[in-house]
């Protein structure tokens, strides 16, 4: 007998809509297939056998997200097939910053009414997500709300598990004074300090098609461009070179998130002039009367991951990261003291 429940329906939850977002999700699920993967979407688990052979000490490091009120934008926009590149993003670059690969990645989907080619358009950005960082995706959930969100809105979640061999984690423990700091560029906003953005812009149905003479697309386009994911330059960067610290720059900004890569004792020393500004960053701060302060304690201004390495190696490390595609900056390096973060 083919499973539906009416009185369900009339309740606000249509099962069958869900089974047809599956089928319909399917078919993005599987660009995602990579060595390890046991099983298709649809069990009550997500199965994955993960290779160990050439480790002397595999560590499984996990990271979860989401993607904050950046999800508004894809509201106003009627556009969702890359908020899941960003709920991909926030896990697998945190992941990486210990020097793990990312192996597989599960969805949550919290939903006010199922609309399953709404689903599935959610699920192709976190398809393309998982595709950019390398993993799979094994898994995952969809649930439909009705009475606690309106139909309309929904939020999305995830978690990634990676793996490292332990004697080649990233820990800072080999961080010195006089180390290199390179700085990848970031897309945009990325992911974090919406709530920021949404007063600066007073963003609603109308603003968000304002244009400025800043950018080069309408403000919802620019402000909704998905968080980079580093993992592939990340990953091969370390092959070639010792990368003796990494830090995500999420929310927090400059001030919170550099000193997590740093050991007792050492604090950043930034060029200020070295930093390479987008035009949205200063578009914030002209419109929102932000301190530079502020902008640095909340956005990534331009920079969405900072790597060290021996001062002797920068050359060797921008010459890789050129290789697989970043424009990498030298932001500075690290110093002795306890101040964290400071500019010159």
């Amino acid at each position: 007998m083919e499973s539906f429940s009416e009185s369900y329906k009339a309740a606000g939850v249509d099962i069958t809509a869900g089974y047809k977002s599956v089928e319909l999700m399917k078919k993005h699920v599987a660009r995602t297939n990579i060595p390890g993967v046991v099983s298709g979407i649809g069990g009550f688990g997500g199965l994955f056998a993960p290779d160990f052979k050439g480790m002397e000490e595999p560590v499984l490091i996990s990271g979860t997200d989401g993607v904050g009120t950046k999800i508004k934008l894809a509201f106003l926009l009627d556009r969702h097939n890359t908020i899941g590149i960003d709920s991909v993003a926030m896990c697998v670059n945190d992941v990486v910053c210990c020097g793990a690969k990312p192996l597989f990645f599960l969805d949550y989907i919290a939903i006010g009414k199922n609309i399953p080619e709404k689903v599935a358009s959610i699920v192709e950005g976190i398809a393309e997500g998982c595709v950019q960082s390398g993993c799979a995706l094994i898994g995952g959930e969809t649930a439909e709300h009705p009475g606690l969100m309106p139909e309309d809105e929904y939020d999305v979640a995830g978690f990634c598990v990676g793996i490292a061999d332990k004697p080649k984690m990233i820990d800072g423990s080999k961080l010195k004074a006089g180390d290199a700091l390179i700085g990848l560029r970031s897309s945009g906003v990325h992911s974090n300090g919406f709530s920021l953005v949404r007063k600066i812009f007073d963003i609603n149905e109308t603003t968000i098609y304002n244009t400025y003479p800043e950018l080069d697309k309408p403000l919802g386009e620019a402000l909704l461009t998905p968080t980079k994911i580093y993992v592939k330059p990340v990953l091969a960067l370390m092959e070639q070179v010792e990368v003796k610290a990494v830090s995500h720059i999420t929310g927090g900004g400059f001030y919170e998130n550099i000193p997590r890569m740093l050991t007792d004792g050492l604090s950043a020393k930034i060029t200020k002039s070295a930093i390479p500004v987008l035009p949205i960053f200063e578009l914030m701060q002209r419109v929102g009367g932000i301190s530079e302060h502020d902008m640095f304690n909340t956005f990534n201004m331009g920079v969405g991951m900072v790597i060290a390495v021996a001062a002797g190696e920068v050359d060797k490390a921008l010459e890789v990261l050129a290789a697989n595609g970043e424009d990498a900056v030298v932001l500075g390096e690290v110093i002795e003291g306890s101040e964290g973060v400071v500019f010159a």
